[in-house]
């Protein structure tokens, strides 16, 4: 696990993820072009799992999904 701080809709939060969703993220969020916190910002917004951390690596694993078809 390796836990980094942001900074979302104007409040810091943690968030605890394995170091391969942390890579799983920063790929989508270069795809994208957004900064981590932003993407991490619309995860929150759009989840429906009870946690942050679950939400990103949801996001991650569908993100890879929608990629191999």
């Amino acid at each position: 696990m390796e836990k980094r701080s942001l900074t979302i809709a104007g409040h810091r939060t943690s968030i605890a993820i394995e170091k391969e969703f942390w890579a799983g993220l920063e790929a989508m969020a270069h795809d994208g072009g957004k900064s981590i916190a932003a993407l991490v910002g619309e995860i929150d917004q759009e989840r429906e799992a009870p946690n942050l951390s679950s939400a990103v690596r949801l996001a991650v694993l569908a993100w890879y999904r929608d990629r191999t078809g």
